[in-house]
């Protein structure tokens, strides 16, 4: 069963998968794959890291989910206690302040005793011409995007170092090879988290920490409400296989490269996208005329 789109969606609120389809959709994984791990995923109450933290504690994880929403987080932990009976907790705060990150690395140790796994799922960005960027949106998507992802790298390595305790890091990132008009400024920060990963994988292989990152095509999550109705259109088509992944196409990827599976790989790029780094353009803020070339 699946629940990739072969169509463009019409635009609405009901975009991705419903919290009853997370609970339930198949997965490759065995039930008990991450029994008593404990996972922190950033940007989790909604969108592809919702996803992520229903498929791990299904999966058997003790889950902390961040974010700068409240009441998406608590919403996202209720639906999992009720429909999975998760330890799940939450905690609302950004990324982009390093000591509420250093506090978060606490707060999950002294709440469930250790940390296995870090999801760098936070960030966000909005379509624009990068000539209009102000410098206002250019340093918050940077802020968020790359800082705020390196500051949860860090601390979490940190925390392994102190409690000599192995880690593994998945970043989500982009496909950043051809560039991406009308998103240069989330181009730019995840280019630089590509570098940040393949640098420290090779710093941090002696603490036995694992770094890969997770670079997603067009796959539908509510986040495409953020898109006009001419951008929604062409997204399907943006890839060879013309049609859009599910969050669940990136949610098990990430537990690929959080799991035993993954164990000897680590400074590596995980692209799952229908094929579009080799064919397809992406243009989120609609094409441009000049680039609308009818054959």
């Amino acid at each position: 069963m699946s629940f990739a789109k072969t169509r463009p969606p019409l635009r609405n609120e009901n975009y991705g998968m419903s919290d009853e389809e997370l609970a339930s959709a198949p997965t490759v994984y065995r039930s008990d794959l991450l029994k008593d791990k404990v996972v922190i995923i950033s940007g989790g109450g909604s969108g592809l890291g919702k996803a992520m933290a229903f498929l791990m504690a299904r999966l058997g994880a003790r889950v902390m989910i961040c974010g700068r929403r409240e009441e998406k987080l608590k919403s996202t932990c209720d639906s999992m206690a009720e429909l999975l009976g998760a330890d799940v907790d939450y905690r609302a705060m950004t990324i982009r302040d390093p000591e509420a990150v250093t506090e978060l690395m606490e707060a999950t140790w002294e709440r469930f005793g250790k940390l296995d796994i870090l999801v760098n799922n936070g960030g966000g960005q909005y379509p624009q011409a990068a000539i209009d960027f102000s410098d206002k949106g250019w340093n918050a998507v940077i802020d968020t995007n790359l800082n705020g992802t390196w500051y949860m790298m860090q601390r979490a390595a940190r925390l392994w170092q102190k409690h000599n305790h192995p880690g593994s890091i998945v970043t989500i990132v982009a496909n950043v090879d051809r560039g991406m008009p009308q998103v240069a400024h989330t181009c730019a920060a995840r280019a630089g988290v590509i570098g940040l990963t393949k640098s420290v994988s090779t710093e941090w292989a002696p603490l036995n920490i694992r770094v890969n990152c997770v670079s997603p095509g067009s796959v539908e999550t509510e986040g495409f409400n953020v898109y006009s109705e001419e951008a929604l259109e062409t997204f399907p088509y943006s890839n060879p296989m013309k049609r859009l992944g599910d969050a669940f196409d990136i949610a098990e990827a990430v537990i690929y490269l959080s799991a035993p599976s993954a164990k000897f790989i680590t400074g590596e790029v995980l692209t799952v996208d229908g094929g579009n780094a080799q064919w397809g353009d992406v243009w989120p803020g609609g094409i441009p005329d000049y680039f609308n070339v009818k054959r």
